[in-house]
């Protein structure tokens, strides 16, 4: 890239379909993109916070398989929202704390150590959460000496499966809630072109009417549903704005994947490149001209 130019990689929310990032990012390195901010909110901040501590390199994206592999083995979120969610809301505080804990664990198993910080990264890295106290988006990242794993379990943070943490003066939950594609908080850290790699998928919410159209269920996702894209357009639009170039990597499964859902990790990380690659192919050069970069797929 020329001088002064900064490409943030921006990675998005949702959940188990986190996987489709994994098989695009695989993509975007083997078409050359090589990223000088990384950004990410919820399941987005995992994969942005592991590949700048693995590296964007070939054994980096190997070891980021991996973590999904694993993940696909293991009960990391309970599945059945509406039961989750009345357990969460009558349960004790230890029992809302076990899926923080065994999140937790998790992240220390495949490397991401708590005395690792920001400063330590080779590229920068910022991780969105969602600040319940003062009703602002938190961008971790901005102090060096913040710890990374502590920043990414912030943003992670998602009722009714984790309760919010208190973080000092703060009471932090998943970053989706402020910015489920965090392209604003790109353009804060300078960033002069984006790829954004969007999990948006509004065939869940005609996935759950279509078990049951009159319970709390299907109100429920399209509140979410019209949060989530309504936030995705405005960002969007201020990256226009701003005459910041944005290409946004739309990825969905072939059939609706539930947040909680990691069983499918694997075909979810193949289709994700498939579709990357089918996506790339029709974008101008980025390395060649950078001012061509200016639509969005």
């Amino acid at each position: 890239m020329a001088k002064g130019e900064k490409l943030a990689f921006v990675l998005g929310g949702g959940g188990a379909r986190g996987a489709l990032q994994v098989g695009a990012l695989r993509a975007l390195y083997e078409g050359g993109y090589r990223p000088d901010l990384w950004v990410g909110t919820s399941i987005g901040a995992a994969n942005a916070a592991l590949l700048a501590v693995f590296g964007f390199s070939p054994p980096g994206l190997e070891r980021l398989e991996e973590v999904w592999r694993d993940a696909a083995q293991r009960d990391l979120l309970p599945p059945h929202f509406l039961r989750t969610t009345v357990r969460f809301l009558l349960g004790s505080p230890r029992a809302r704390e076990k899926p923080l804990s065994r999140i937790r664990e998790f992240f220390l198993a495949h490397g991401l150590r708590p005395e690792i910080t920001f400063g330590d990264l080779e590229t920068p890295l910022v991780l969105v959460a969602a600040d319940l106290a003062s009703f602002d988006p938190v961008y971790y990242g901005r102090d060096p000496e913040e710890s990374v794993l502590e920043g990414l379990l912030a943003s992670l943070a998602l009722p009714p499966w984790v309760t919010p943490l208190r973080v000092r003066d703060r009471l932090l939950m998943d970053g989706g809630l402020v910015s489920t594609l965090p392209i604003e908080a790109a353009l804060s850290r300078g960033a002069t072109q984006i790829i954004a790699l969007n999990l948006a998928d509004p065939r869940l919410v005609g996935a759950v009417e279509g078990a049951d159209r009159s319970g709390v269920g299907p109100l429920l996702a399209r509140m979410l549903a019209t949060v989530e894209y309504r936030q995705i357009y405005l960002e969007a639009r201020l990256a226009k704005e701003r005459g910041v170039p944005l290409f946004v990597l739309n990825l969905r499964a072939r059939e609706p994947v539930p947040l909680w859902d990691f069983r499918r990790s694997r075909a979810l990380m193949e289709e994700g490149y498939r579709q990357a690659r089918r996506q790339i192919e029709r974008w101008p050069d980025q390395r060649r001209s950078s001012q061509r970069m200016t639509g969005t797929d």
